[in-house]
């Protein structure tokens, strides 16, 4: 996102009625931030304040006073703190500064509220961070419209739009007949998961949108019209507070689904062919929509809800053909109602636009399928001939939601056909507009979502595969089996199921989690043969090796070149033009090896999967479990792409994203569109020439200086996770049991396959336990030690300014740094009776934040990044009061556990939560 030029001061003291309050925010005004952000999150703290005082005037004075002490403890930005700073036996300093009173009153304040009024008080932060959020979001919408409103379509290119400036660059370096057969390839495939990472439950999901929208349309109003969408924010604002922050339970996978349906209704349909056509309209010019598109359908969306079953009892194979059930009648509907209103549109008289003869064949066709549909509309044929195909066509549609096997499309490939065939005979009147407007928009919808919405991939765990098949082969197909062997037998028939009803692209992949060798995809192909009695029956399976722990990065090459032994590998390498798949998993590899290890085995696993794929004539495609939090491996995607190995990209880049991420990257139709065209500009331009030569050179430059560092951090790592006690010390000074009880998910925190320590934790909790400490530990942990070790900070700058992936790295470490806070993660250690491992953690903290800070050249961290760095300063404060909320309540909780009732336990653990949704809220980094 570019900034805007200049900024404003934070200074709200005119919108607030509490002195003190307004005093704390006046002093805050070192930050600067632009004028319009300044102005929506003065106008929603006015607005909650007054929400809170109509509540309860003691509430708000309560909100008011905590209010102004965060701030003031804030005061400087401490962030972190000296390690030798004085402190008591609960970390809360001691020092006589104004910024460690400020702190201590603020903790005091807290102490003092009775659990039924921190609950409130919690809501109203956690309230005001939501806005807070939609405040930085509308801001960068604005943004990005501005930039639009720059830009001349006489200007050589639109330097607003990322994928243009890719294929012009291309274009520069490859000519064009290379550069054509590059975006022919060029496919952006996310991956939407069910990883419980999103703490916002959906009715608050409903009401931040509807708050948005008002916030969109308060710049443009006055008087009365003002006046009312004041009046509605309030309404909207009030039922916020008011509204628990966590859910109820925990969802099933089949409401999980609707997530994504919600997010396909509400951006995805209508703005995945918005971005091709902003393609179209810069390479095509005024030619734009009245020729043949020149961008081709390359958003690839799939999707684990329903169908991921690795560690999640709740998934079986009757929920994951109720989930394909309910893609499939939505999308088709979808594209109905789509259908039906572009043939009501399509008013060209035949007399002018006379109609071709492949479209008078396709109406006899339509005659001879159902005479009855075509009966509707046949007055219309000789006068509009191209709406009467389109409306029966779209009763073709119905009927194939329907599932209506007189009338039904069987593939969208057919679908595909007619719209072409409707196209063609436009375009041959004269209607080039029409064809290549309304029909060609819903010609990529159906390329790109065909009749499944999102590609179901199934993924289960290499052990229970081989569990089942020594259970089959002990008591025989059709014997006494144990209940989960025969629910993988069920999955595989579910699989099959699903595509013969809906189409191999709705569940044609398998995921084969802690693969360590070929047999484990021999396994799979096994069981899908074991699963039914005819052959004809056994779907048609691309089964992906998901390589995640350390050891498996660096055997990885090994194990594909004993699948390529495998007959099925043969066999369907032959099927797919020899493509295959191989998935990375970074979050596991980062938990189990530490940040620093996982980024440097990634890299090099991808290095030799790409030289392996050309040895051997594989198309691969790598699918990078990154997730959202730094911690998994996440951050910009744009710029991740970019940093990857020469042939590892391949014009093909696929991710999974989940939680909060998804609502991030794909809640807003403008930031959905921005993101789409940033993540396939980076997978475009990764191929060209210049950008694989800084990445092979930079990487072969400082491969010595990356081994060292990658030496250094590795045993600090596991160091501090093989010392004894650690696994225990770690759930005590973190709200680790606490996460898991937060209904976030249908899935468990752990695997469930029977270990009892952290090798078992998934990797979520892991890094959510640590966000929730603001001490971030799962992204930088070792770094600050190998940087000392290798104790060269000019090779480490020169590193950063010409190593792609170092730099992505270090930024994405400053990040994640820029979330934690020192005096905080104080208490939080000091929930444990390990001092030693308390010290070590904060040492490191400090350590990693010095080395990161004197690399990227920032006196503070995200200087650099000028509104993302003045926005996380600008909400740490806030964060803070619900950080000691919680470090608070857990102390209490935890000492307390004997004398409390199970009621007061219960209320305690409902505050707990309502700390994790709002801090997830302020940090936006859940896990």
């Amino acid at each position: 996102m570019a900034d805007l030029e200049g900024g404003t001061p934070l200074s709200l003291d005119r919108h607030l009625g509490a002195s003190d309050t307004a005093e704390a925010i006046a002093s805050y005004t070192e930050i600067e931030i632009p004028e319009s952000l300044r102005d929506n999150l003065a106008l929603f703290l006015r607005l909650e304040r007054k929400v809170l005082k109509e509540y309860d005037p003691v509430i708000c004075d309560l909100f008011d006073r905590l209010f102004n002490s965060v701030i003031r403890a804030n005061e400087g930005n401490p962030g972190t703190v000296a390690a030798d700073e004085p402190t008591d036996g609960q970390g809360i300093p001691t020092a006589d500064t104004d910024g460690a009173q400020a702190f201590r009153q603020a903790v005091e304040l807290i102490d003092a509220l009775p659990v039924d009024q921190a609950q409130v008080v919690v809501r109203a932060f956690t309230s005001f961070f939501h806005l807070a959020n939609l405040s930085e979001e509308n801001y960068r919408v604005e943004t990005l419209r501005q930039l639009e409103r720059d830009v001349s379509m006489e200007s050589a290119v639109d330097t607003s739009n990322e994928l243009i400036v890719a294929y012009n660059r291309l274009l520069e370096e490859v000519g064009p007949e290379r550069t054509a057969a590059l975006l022919g390839r060029l496919e952006f495939h996310p991956v939407f998961t069910a990883h419980p990472t999103e703490a916002r439950r959906k009715a608050v999901e409903g009401k931040i949108r509807r708050i948005a929208a008002l916030l969109d349309q308060h710049p443009h109003l006055g008087g009365s019209a003002l006046v009312e969408n004041e009046r509605h924010m309030l309404q909207e604002i009030d039922a916020l507070v008011r509204t628990s922050p966590t859910e109820l339970k925990k969802p099933t996978p089949l409401e999980e689904a609707d997530t994504i349906i919600d997010i396909f209704d509400n951006t995805l349909f209508d703005t995945v062919p918005q971005v091709y056509r902003r393609f179209d309209d810069w390479v095509l010019g005024e030619d734009a929509g009245s020729v043949p598109p020149v961008c081709p359908a390359f958003f690839r969306p799939g999707s684990w809800i329903g169908s991921d079953r690795d560690g999640n009892p709740n998934v079986t194979a009757k929920v994951s053909r109720r989930v394909a059930a309910k893609y499939f009648a939505h999308m088709v509907s979808k594209l109905a109602e789509a259908c039906r209103t572009i043939g009501r549109n399509l008013t060209l008289e035949s007399r002018h636009t006379a109609p071709s003869e492949d479209l008078m064949n396709l109406w006899s066709h339509l005659v001879e399928m159902s005479e009855t549909l075509t009966e509707r509309v046949a007055a219309d044929l000789g006068f509009e001939p191209h709406r009467a195909v389109m409306l029966v066509m779209a009763a073709r549609l119905e009927g194939t939601a329907g599932r209506n096997t007189d009338i039904m499309y069987h593939a969208p490939e057919e679908l595909v056909a007619d719209l072409r065939t409707v196209q063609d005979s436009l375009a041959r009147a004269g209607a080039n507009r029409a064809a290549y407007g309304p029909v060609q928009t819903l010609i990529w919808q159906v390329e790109t979502f065909g009749f499944h919405m999102v590609e179901m991939e199934f993924r289960q765990h290499s052990l229970v595969h081989e569990r089942a098949l020594a259970d089959i082969r002990a008591h025989g197909v059709h014997g006494t089996l144990d209940p989960v062997t025969r629910e993988v037998l069920d999955t595989f028939r579910a699989i099959g199921a699903i595509q013969k009803r809906y189409g191999q692209k709705m569940a044609r992949r398998y995921i084969v989690s802690f693969t360590k060798s070929a047999a484990h995809m021999a396994d799979v192909y096994e069981l899908a043969q074991l699963a039914f009695s005819h052959a004809q029956d056994v779907p048609e399976l691309d089964v992906i090796p998901l390589f995640e722990q350390l050891e498996d990065l660096e055997n990885c090459v090994d194990v594909l070149d004993e699948m390529l032994q495998l007959p099925p590998v043969q066999r369907r390498l032959e099927q797919t033009g020899r493509r295959m798949e191989v998935m990375l998993g970074y979050s596991d590899s980062s938990k189990d090896a530490g940040p620093v290890t996982a980024t440097l085995a990634l890299h090099s696993a991808q290095e030799r999967i790409a030289r392996w794929a050309e040895e051997h004539a594989i198309d691969v495609v790598l699918m990078h479990g990154r997730g959202g939090a730094v911690g998994r491996g996440g951050g910009p995607a744009n710029r991740a792409v970019l940093a990857q190995p020469k042939g590892s990209v391949n014009c093909r880049f696929k991710v999974t994203e989940q939680g909060e991420v998804i609502f991030a990257r794909y809640g807003n139709r403008s930031l959905a569109l921005r993101h789409i065209e940033s993540v396939a500009a980076a997978t475009l331009l990764n191929s060209a020439p210049s950008v694989e030569r800084v990445n092979t050179e930079a990487t072969e430059r400082y491969a010595d200086a990356a081994a060292r560092l990658n030496e250094a951090a590795h045993e600090r790592y596991l160091d501090l996770l093989h010392t004894d006690g650690f696994a225990p010390w770690f759930s005590t000074v973190t709200p680790l049991t606490e996460v898991g009880l937060l209904p976030i998910g249908s899935r468990p925190a752990k695997r469930g396959l029977g270990a009892q320590s952290l090798d078992d934790l998934r990797t979520i909790p892991w890094v959510f336990s640590w966000s929730q400490a603001r001490i971030n530990l799962a992204a930088w942990y070792g770094l600050g030690t190998a940087c000392e070790q290798l104790d060269d900070l000019e090779l480490l700058r020169r590193a950063y300014r010409e190593w792609p992936l170092f730099r992505t790295f270090i930024d994405n470490v400053e990040m994640s740094i820029a979330k934690t806070d020192g005096r905080i993660a104080k208490m939080y250690l000091a929930l444990g009776d390990r001092d030693d491992l308390a010290q070590t953690v904060f040492d490191e903290m400090q350590l990693t934040r010095s080395w990161a800070l004197a690399i990227v050249g920032d006196e503070w961290p995200l200087e650099h990044r000028r509104v993302l760095g003045c926005a996380i300063r600008v909400r740490n404060p806030y964060v803070d009061a619900l950080s000691l909320a919680q470090v608070r309540a857990l102390r209490f909780v935890r000492s307390q556990r004997e004398e409390l009732s199970d009621e007061a336990k219960a209320e305690y653990l409902a505050l707990i939560l309502a700390t994790v949704t709002g801090v997830s809220a302020g940090l936006q980094n859940t896990g």
